[in-house]
């Protein structure tokens, strides 16, 4: 016989372990939780910063797809990802502390100055010793500068149908506005999982844009004609091959 409690929970509502996250905050170079997440920009993989800088020393590839990330120089492509790293930290109990320990220690067993950052206490205690003084709620997460164009993503074609692909659930998002019209692509192709054969054709009023195109440029080129509140309106369509 069902009880009260089954009949008020449901599935969005369950717990989900702490395993079901792994593929998403672990680095797969080291396989242990991501320590200053770093991103490649040309396909959004995400490593530990010192696992994916050491590789480098190696390789022009990225560890995960394989794509060549700069022919000569792969640190150029790389960028942290604060709120993923954020994420973790918060998913992954006491992981900020030994971390900031475990750095501290590094410094003193070599001699050396402990940096500013290392030395004072981590986010997480500053943030409950903050909340005990102040009882005025915060947001959780802060929009990092660098992510300054807002971006409207919409699916042409979507309500007739293109085979079994459907509009985005999430069609807004906040990125860098150095990141480009092939950023994009890859962040639809991974949303919508499309397969290779797969044409994406990304535009914006009535240009087809080029995709070493930035966003910023393309925000300052078009004009308030392609803005929707503020926001920069892409308009995408997929062509599926024979």
């Amino acid at each position: 016989m069902m009880g009260p409690s089954d009949e008020d929970t449901t599935d969005d509502e369950r717990a989900l372990p702490l395993r079901d996250f792994y593929p998403y905050i672990r680095c797969s170079l080291c396989n242990g939780f991501l320590i200053d997440a770093t991103t490649i920009t040309e396909c959004l993989h995400t490593f530990c910063k010192s696992c994916i800088v050491k590789y480098f020393f190696y390789s022009n590839r990225c560890p995960n797809c394989a794509i060549v990330v700069h022919q000569t120089q792969p640190l150029y492509n790389i960028r942290p990802d604060r709120q993923l790293q954020d994420i973790v930290y918060k998913m992954v109990p006491h992981l900020e502390e030994q971390e900031r320990k475990r750095m501290v220690a590094f410094y003193k067993e070599r001699g050396l100055e402990i940096p500013k950052t290392f030395a004072v206490q981590s986010a997480a205690q500053a943030k409950v010793q903050k909340a005990q003084k102040d009882p005025m709620p915060h947001p959780v997460f802060t929009i990092p500068p660098e992510l300054d164009v807002s971006l409207v993503l919409e699916f042409v074609g979507a309500e007739e149908g293109i085979g079994d692909y459907k509009p985005l659930e999430r069609k807004y998002v906040r990125v860098s506005g150095e990141a480009t019209i092939r950023h994009v692509e890859l962040f639809i192709r991974r949303k919508m999982e499309l397969t290779p054969s797969c044409q994406v054709d990304v535009v914006c009023g009535e240009q087809l844009l080029e995709r070493c195109r930035s966003l910023r440029e393309v925000r300052s080129s078009v004009g308030q004609d392609a803005l929707q509140d503020g926001l920069l309106v892409l308009h995408f369509g997929i062509v599926l091959s024979d």
